[in-house]
C-alpha cells in the first residue's frame, strides 16, 4: 500500500507549526495505524531527520494516550476504535491521510502530535474519587447493587480519558468525560456521601480550565471509543441543578 500523509509538524508549544508531506510504500493492510507511523518515522530516522512525535503506551485500546484527528475524525473513520486499534485495512492504496493533534484551547499543542491533556488530571482531582478510608477489600455480596445500576455505572466508568469527545466538539467541551466520571460514582453507594460536592466541584473545574459549553451537538458520542451515551450529560446536568439549589459550592 502507498500512503501519502499529510503530518502536522509543531517545534514546541511556541512554534507556529505546518503541514508538512511523506510518502510511504509497501505499508501493510495490517499494519495498525501507529505502526504505520512507527515506519515513517524509522525511514526518518534513517534520513537523519527528526521523527514525528505522538502519544502512545498500551496501544490495546485501553489507556487512551494514542489521541490523533485522522482525515478531520478523531481516532480516524472507525466507529468505537481508539487510534492504536485502527488498521490500515479502512484505507486504500495511494489515499492521502491528513494526520493532526487534538485541537483545544485546553489541549495545547506540546510538539507534533502530542497535546497537554492536564486538565483531565486537574478536573479527576476535584472529585473523581472516594475519599474513605475502606479498610480491606469487601466480600463481592456485603454492598448489594441492583444490576441496572452496576451496568450503568460501568458503562461510565468504560471511559478512557482521551479527549477525542472535546476534539470531536465545535465547541471543545469536556461535558462527556465529566459526565462519564460523574456518572460512574453516582451509580454507586461507595459514591453516594460526596454525590453533590463531586458534581458541583468537578464542573466548576471543567469550567476553569477553559473548555466550551456544550451545545447538545452530540458529536462527542459520535467520537467516542468506548460509546458513552450523551444521557450521563443529562443525568449530571440534573445533579449539578439539583446540588446547587441545595447551596451546594465547589
Amino acid at each position: 500500500m502507498k500512503l501519502n500523509l499529510r503530518i502536522w509538524r509543531q517545534k514546541n508549544a511556541e512554534d507556529g507549526g505546518r503541514m508538512d508531506n511523506y510518502e510511504l510504500e509497501d505499508i501493510s493492510a495490517d499494519a495498525s495505524f501507529l505502526e504505520m507511523l512507527d515506519v515513517l518515522n524509522e525511514s526518518l530516522i534513517e534520513r537523519s531527520e527528526e521523527p514525528v512525535a505522538f502519544d502512545h503506551d498500551c496501544r490495546e485500546g485501553i489507556c487512551g494516550t494514542c489521541s490523533l484527528v485522522i482525515n478531520g475524525v478523531p481516532h480516524g473513520p472507525r466507529r468505537a476504535t481508539t487510534t492504536c486499534q485502527l488498521h490500515m485495512r479502512e484505507f486504500k492504496d495511494g489515499d492521502t491521510i491528513t494526520i493532526e493533534p487534538f485541537r483545544a484551547a485546553a489541549f495545547p499543542v506540546l510538539r507534533d502530535l502530542c497535546v497537554d491533556r492536564g486538565a483531565f488530571d486537574r478536573i479527576l482531582q476535584q472529585g473523581g474519587f472516594v475519599s474513605v478510608n475502606t479498610g480491606g477489600a469487601q466480600d463481592a455480596n456485603a454492598l448489594p447493587i441492583a444490576k441496572v445500576e452496576a451496568d450503568t455505572a460501568f458503562d461510565a466508568a468504560a471511559c478512557i480519558g482521551c479527549g477525542a469527545c472535546v476534539a470531536a466538539c465545535p465547541n471543545a467541551a469536556a461535558m462527556l468525560f465529566v459526565a462519564a466520571k460523574v456518572g460512574h460514582l453516582a451509580h454507586l453507594p461507595q459514591g453516594e456521601p460526596e454525590r453533590e460536592q463531586r458534581v458541583v466541584s468537578m464542573v466548576h473545574a471543567m469550567d476553569e480550565e477553559g473548555f466550551g459549553s456544550c451545545r447538545n451537538y452530540y458529536e462527542c458520542e459520535a467520537a467516542c471509543p468506548k460509546e458513552i451515551s450523551v444521557d450521563f450529560i443529562a443525568e449530571m446536568n440534573r445533579g449539578y441543578r439539583q446540588s446547587v439549589s441545595k447551596g451546594v459550592s465547589a
